[in-house]
């Protein structure tokens, strides 16, 4: 099968490990002084190691190759856990369950009676669902969100929907490169300035790297920015 994953260029890996550390589903280690990929099952391809190699040295690349295995990923983290540590029912951190404390998070005051409005510009909000062509992309603000993030930010139409076109997209769960379609949209359309907002967790690094391959392969000069939300509610990166 044909799928985005990671290539590496031993002549620029400079043997740091931020890459092997980054990549929650072990497909990485240092061997022989360079950074290796053990196992093309590992590598689920979205990424989240390109940012943290100071030399540039891992690309994505779409080739054939085997299917990402998030079985034998499992297994094969829980394998290099010491005895100690407890078992988790999946090895990536963005789905390691745990309670919040809402003693941490911001309260928005809301008067009694009030009725808040819904920011959503346009339907479907979905990435897959929309239409590429849809006249509501001209001169727009774009947001491009994680869904978890309308769960965990309690603002989230005040502060990024509000007169922006939202869309939304999981890459986690998503089976699709994004990229192609946000390329389109811009190219397509005169986008105003484009929002991302993505969650702490590892796997939505895989929706910044499709936004950023988007914006330089359109060939245009849009404004971005990213916003990092944490599990708890706060803005981390802003």
């Amino acid at each position: 099968m044909k799928r985005n994953i990671i290539k590496i260029d031993e002549e620029k890996c400079n043997g740091c490990g931020l890459c092997v550390n980054a990549c929650h589903e072990g497909a990485l280690q240092l061997i022989d002084g360079k950074a290796r990929l053990v196992s093309e099952s590992y590598c689920d391809g979205l990424g989240d190691c390109l940012p943290e190699c100071p030399t540039h040295a891992i690309v994505l690349e779409e080739r054939e190759t085997v299917a990402y295995d998030e079985e034998a990923v499992m297994k094969h983290m829980n394998k290099s856990k010491p005895q100690s540590e407890p078992t988790l029912a999946c090895s990536c951190p963005g789905t390691q369950a745990k309670r919040l404390d809402k003693k941490q998070l911001d309260v928005i005051p809301v008067q009694s009676g009030e009725n808040l409005q819904s920011q959503l510009g346009q339907w479907p909000c979905q990435l897959k669902l929309v239409p590429v062509t849809a006249p509501y992309f001209d001169n727009a603000h774009l947001l491009i969100a994680a869904d978890c993030t309308a769960f965990a930010y309690p603002n989230i139409h005040q502060k990024f929907m509000r007169n922006k076109i939202t869309l939304i997209a999981c890459p986690k769960l998503d089976n699709i490169d994004y990229s192609e379609k946000l390329t389109a949209i811009l190219q397509q359309h005169e986008i105003k300035s484009v929002t991302i907002v993505k969650m702490e967790v590892p796997c939505c690094g895989g929706i910044l790297q499709a936004a950023k391959k988007a914006l330089s392969n359109s060939g245009k000069l849009i404004p971005w920015n990213v916003v990092t939300i944490s599990t708890d509610g706060r803005i981390l990166e802003d």
